[in-house]
């Protein structure tokens, strides 16, 4: 092995044993985290976590939570299938499906309203960009579990009626 082209100083300086097999510094890298450990059982005051289920963390009120549509006084969305919130979404995550509406006073209805929520980066350009504000986010709910990844793709009635945490 040639130490040539290193800076001087960097080649000559002698290892001992202990050194070379790095035990001192292993011993010190513990020593810092029994350091951290013992703190922190002794401390339990200062810790910045949450006890999650019973403290919940305060958001604010811009804060943009789950999707859902509005409904009419009828009772079925407000949504007119325009494909306006599906064209300005930056992850492609939402999938509508256009039919005719049996009153004719309404062009059209979605006959299916798809959001992928593990796609969906939460950005609220959904919401700004429907002409006839039938999506929002303002439920507040941030939390989303399921059991699989088809849970995660939320239909129209989800969106309509649930209010729940979760995806079913």
């Amino acid at each position: 092995m040639s130490f040539e082209g290193l800076p001087p100083g960097s080649a000559s300086k002698k290892r001992s044993f202990l050194e070379s097999i790095y035990v001192v510094e292993v011993a010190r890298g513990l020593a810092v985290t029994m350091r951290h450990l013992v703190g922190n059982i002794l401390r339990t005051d200062r810790m910045p976590t949450m006890q999650y289920p019973e403290e919940k963390r305060v958001y604010s009120d811009r804060f943009r939570g789950r999707h859902r549509l509005m409904k009419r006084e009828d009772g079925s969305p407000s949504c007119v299938a325009c494909q306006m919130c599906s064209t300005y979404c930056p992850a492609d995550c939402i999938t509508i499906v256009a039919a005719e509406h049996p009153d004719p006073a309404i062009e059209k209805y979605p006959a299916s309203f798809d959001i992928d929520l593990l796609r969906c980066v939460y950005c609220g350009l959904c919401e700004e960009a429907c002409p006839c504000d039938a999506i929002r986010m303002d439920t507040g709910i941030y939390e989303i579990a399921a059991d699989s990844r088809e849970a995660f793709v939320v239909g129209k009635e989800f969106l309509l009626n649930n209010t729940t945490d979760g995806t079913r």
